[in-house]
């Protein structure tokens, strides 16, 4: 049943300088519709769950535009990027076999930063939050930064005309830092070499059974993240139970027994932190990768290893499946800023057609 409206602990609104697409920029911290730690509601609110340094703390996020003029605008700017939307994006015809891939330049337009969309003014956002809990001023200042204040795309030249497209339709598309490392840590090493469907029924499980009530009116099941003592005392059943098999498990105990060291990884300079993270048994690439990009906002981070990034990324840019090495070379023109040029081609909905049967669900609760 509905928890009754209680009064935040802290509120406040923010007007970035800068577009921001709330649900793009921080739905990329769900791990599935049913995630105890964050929902998105049908009016376009968004609840997350957090624990701060200060303690548990629940906000919830609307974003508004404050005239009818404003709303005028924003309707105009939706028809313009769907017309822009229906116009296919340039032929690329992919290379002959065996035929190396394209330089750099090769489907340059001419360098410089993104030109907005012709008549795409945007009146101001208005970005409002509630907060509950010892952590609700935390969560309140910090929200900026979860939404890209923190994020400087200056250096990105999209050189490709697809990449080109995707920044001028999406420009509120930005590389937000939750600051919190263990948060991003312990869902990433449970969507190791699984699917998705598999990592997030594990995710909620625990997250339901070993969670902290999460404070405010929010809605029904929510829960907040774990201290990194409960996640030690886990038995080992119970991760059965949840579908994590000893490898993953032992890889987030051994985590959170040196969490406070990896929580310093958010002011380290990206190489050093990725170098603390996969020092760590069980954490490589990809999984470093994954962390950076939620807990830091590293817009560099690439998810090498990743089953369906490669495939996105060379079909977008050359028509043809690649692996990791091809998917990097593909991406080295935006050095500083590869994943975000990801980014953009994961949310344009670009990729290969399916040919192979999808990855097989696996329980391991029956073996």
């Amino acid at each position: 049943m509905p928890v009754p409206w209680t009064e935040p602990d802290a509120v406040g609104e923010w007007r970035p300088p800068f577009p921001v697409d709330l649900l793009r920029t921080l739905a990329v911290h769900r791990r599935g519709p049913g995630d105890p730690a964050l929902r998105i509601m049908a009016d376009g609110s968004m609840w997350r769950t957090a624990l701060t340094p200060h303690g548990p703390g629940t906000i919830r996020v609307t974003s508004t535009r404050p005239t009818a003029l404003a709303d005028a605008a924003v309707s105009a700017g939706r028809r313009q990027r769907v017309l822009a939307a229906a116009v296919p994006p340039p032929a690329i015809a992919p290379p002959p076999a065996g035929a190396a891939l394209p330089p750099a330049g090769a489907a340059a337009r001419p360098a410089g930063p993104v030109p907005p969309p012709a008549g795409a003014a945007v009146p101001p956002l208005t970005i409002r939050a509630a907060a509950w809990g010892p952590g609700a001023s935390w969560l309140l200042r910090t929200l900026p930064a979860a939404l890209g204040a923190d994020d400087d795309p200056a250096g990105f030249i999209p050189v490709h005309p697809v990449v080109h497209q995707l920044a001028r339709r999406l420009p509120g598309l930005r590389i937000g830092r939750t600051g919190l490392v263990m948060e991003a840590l312990v869902p990433a090493v449970l969507e190791q070499k699984v699917s998705g469907v598999e990592a997030h029924r594990a995710w909620r499980r625990l997250m339901l059974r070993y969670g902290g009530p999460a404070p405010g009116p929010c809605p029904p099941g929510m829960r907040v993240f774990p201290p990194p003592q409960v996640w030690r005392r886990i038995p080992s059943w119970e991760w059965h139970r949840a579908g994590a098999e000893a490898v993953r498990a032992r890889t987030i105990i051994g985590a959170c027994q040196v969490a406070s060291r990896l929580e310093e990884i958010v002011s380290m300079p990206p190489d050093a932190a990725d170098r603390r993270l996969q020092s760590l048994p069980g954490i490589g690439p990809w999984t470093s990768a994954e962390i950076r990009q939620r807990a830091s906002g590293d817009p560099d981070a690439v998810s090498v290893g990743d089953l369906h990034l490669p495939g996105v990324v060379g079909w977008s840019l050359i028509g043809q499946v690649v692996d990791d090495a091809g998917m990097l070379e593909l991406l080295a023109p935006y050095a500083g800023h590869r994943h975000r040029a990801a980014s953009l081609l994961v949310a344009g909905g670009f990729g290969p057609p399916r040919r192979a049967p999808r990855m097989p669900l696996r329980d391991y609760r029956a073996f």
